[in-house]
Formats: C-alpha cells, structure tokens, sequence
C-alpha cells in the first residue's frame, strides 16, 4: 500500500473538482483506460505531495507544471518530489502546460513510450 497523508484527503478532492484547463485536457485521453488500457487516477496522494495523474500498474507519476514550477523554489520542490517519487520506485514524466495545451499527440506520445 501507497504511503499517504490523511491531511491532505480533502485537499486532493478540492484538486480533482477544479483541475487546470491542461490538466482536464490530458485527463479526457488517459481516463477509462484509454492509453493501453492501463488505469490512471488524477490528484493521488502519494507520502506527502498529491501528484496530477498516477498509474500504478505502470509504477507512472504524470505532473502537468504551470509557470510556478519554473522559479528557483518550484525546482527546488519538484526535486525533491521527483526524488520521493523516485524511491518509491515510480517513473516521473513532467511536462508544461502549454506543452499539453499545444501538443496533446506529442505529450500522449511520450506516456505511451513510458508504459511497459
């Protein structure tokens, strides 16, 4: 079983209820095993970060960054998220969100790629 925080339940909710434009886009292609008929679940908590998409039968966290990811603390935080992720023993594919919103087959693409 996953580690989670219990705190951050409601918040993840809250996430699920009012995912960005990006967000919504990607999830409409992966949802309902579309992408190889693998199981994706939006706003997991994970130990203690909540991660956009997450695949556990490909051991697959998705993360669709807006600008805040690319200030010096944003890095700093994705690195550390990444390497927790990383311990787990889960693959992280991080991808802008206008990358999403312009190249959708693109972005789909390279999740496929990183699927067994």
């Amino acid at each position: 079983m996953l580690p989670f925080n219990r705190t951050l339940k409601a918040y993840a909710r809250d996430l699920r209820k009012n995912m960005t434009d990006a967000e919504s886009f990607l999830w409409s292609e992966i949802r309902k095993k579309q992408l190889k008929g693998f199981q994706f679940y939006r706003q997991k908590n994970i130990g203690y970060y909540i991660v956009d998409f997450y695949c556990p039968a490909a051991k697959l966290v998705i993360e669709v960054d807006g600008g805040q990811h690319y200030a010096e603390t944003g890095k700093e935080r994705d690195s550390k998220r990444d390497a927790f992720m990383k311990s787990l023993g889960f693959r992280v594919l991080r991808f802008s969100d206008i990358d999403v919103l312009k190249d959708l087959p693109g972005v789909l693409g390279k999740v496929y790629d990183a699927m067994p």
